[in-house]
């Protein structure tokens, strides 16, 4: 599926089918942190303590604090009433579903919920766009073999926005997915065109790149990527993405 290059306009609350919320956690108050905890499950305040350095002190309670909220605006729930498990690949999903679809990235500068109702999958993922150059360090471990060629192709001031356009679809793709890095990621690439981006996948990798779309946005010197999944015979759902951060956390409201 082809993804645009700009931005989508502007939605109605009726017509917008994938939400992204997102903090700067730099950005928010200890008040406003503290708030979080007793949201917290035994479990999650034990790892909150475990981090040795504030900054991942406050990613993690950023990231809690945010999918909470944002799951409770959605089903009108208390935010410390969630519960949360693992797959076998690690990735969390509600216990017991409740017809949410949601996916989390997180870096210490930016941390980023996406929300879906219903059972077709979502995942994003967010890094600094300054982290370019690191990824075209490792390229040729990441990439495919026409991912590369492609990149290599360009001029090299637009070789790190590639890497890290790149970079961040497949991370989107693969936990969309929920599989993680178990999926192979130099079996399938990202095409770009003056249109957007497709998927396809090698043999190796049976998908339908007919199943999925993909949006990338920018935000505070971060992209954001956002997969989700098309419905058999549908079109691609609109995807927003709010220029300020999320006002609920923020706010305590």
């Amino acid at each position: 599926m082809m993804a645009p290059l700009a931005e989508p306009g502007a939605a109605t609350v009726e017509d917008v089918a994938v939400s992204l919320s997102w903090l700067a956690p730099a950005e928010l108050s200890d008040a406003e942190l503290a708030r979080v905890l007793p949201w917290l499950t035994d479990e999650e305040r034990i790892r909150h303590r475990a981090f040795v350095f504030e900054r991942n002190q406050r990613e993690y309670l950023a990231t809690r604090g945010l999918v909470r909220r944002v799951l409770s605006r959605a089903r009108m729930a208390p935010p410390g009433s969630w519960r949360f498990v693992k797959n076998e690949y690690g990735r969390p999903q509600l216990d017991p579903p409740c017809g949410l679809r949601f996916n989390l990235a997180n870096h210490p500068s930016l941390v980023v919920c996406a929300l879906r109702e219903g059972e077709l999958e979502v995942g994003v993922d967010v890094e600094p766009l300054a982290r370019g150059g690191e990824v075209l360090e490792i390229a040729s471990t990441v990439f495919s073999p026409r991912e590369l060629a492609a990149l290599r192709a360009l001029p090299s001031a637009q070789q790190a926005e590639r890497a890290i356009s790149l970079w961040t679809l497949k991370e989107a793709y693969i936990k969309a997915r929920g599989m993680g890095l178990s999926l192979p990621l130099q079996e399938f690439s990202f095409v770009f065109s003056a249109g957007g981006a497709e998927i396809q996948f090698t043999a190796a990798l049976p998908d339908d790149p007919a199943r999925w779309a993909f949006s990338w946005f920018d935000r505070r010197g971060h992209r954001i990527a956002v997969a989700h999944e098309v419905a058999r015979g549908g079109r691609p759902a609109q995807v927003r993405c709010p220029d300020e951060p999320d006002a609920a956390l923020l706010a305590g409201a």
